[in-house]
């Protein structure tokens, strides 16, 4: 009885974790025709998010991974002109715990029990919130979109640890940045 209840405990805890773990998620995507070695200066047009805290954060954030792929910022008419836009959407979760979890099927069989069972199952909802940061660049003569990145993940309520994984997502964005180096 003991080993069942040791067992389900640690099961219960797996599904915790599973279920409130999530990887950041980042997307990139890009104009085919762009000829990104012509851009070497950038300047901001626009960041909106809904805490204006986060403005410098982002600026920050982006200036530095461009600023490491050789890239200069100047106050006005850059070769590229950057909007960024943060949202939050709250997203929910299922988790499904169960009492007097018999073992899966046949468990008590080969004992003289019969068929062991799932047991209750109790099923809690979850909300949380997620944040999401577009960056898009924009060639500045002709208005062109020619660079957007998105970063996702699950906000928490440590605004250190929001501006780490900030930074972390903005990084991991620009990674292969620009389409087709090395860098």
């Amino acid at each position: 009885m003991k080993l069942e209840k040791t067992r389900f405990a640690f099961i219960a805890l797996m599904f915790l974790f599973v279920g409130n773990s999530s990887a950041q998620q980042v997307k990139t995507d890009y104009d085919r025709n762009a000829n990104f070695p012509q851009y070497k200066t950038f300047s901001w047009e626009h960041v909106k998010t809904q805490d204006p805290l986060d403005v410098d954060r982002i600026k920050s954030a982006v200036n530095a991974a461009l600023t490491a792929k050789g890239w200069t910022q100047v106050d006005s008419g850059g070769d590229v002109s950057i909007i960024a836009i943060q949202t939050t959407q709250d997203q929910q979760t299922l988790n499904t715990f169960y009492d007097g979890f018999g073992g899966g099927w046949g468990w008590r069989r080969f004992g003289g029990g019969g068929f062991g069972g799932f047991g209750d199952a109790t099923t809690t909802t979850e909300t949380y919130e997620v944040g999401t940061l577009v960056v898009d660049l924009f060639d500045t003569k002709t208005k062109q979109l020619i660079w957007r990145g998105s970063a996702s993940d699950t906000l928490s309520n440590n605004s250190n640890k929001n501006i780490e994984n900030l930074n972390k997502g903005v990084d991991k964005l620009f990674k292969k940045f620009p389409p087709g180096s090395a860098k």
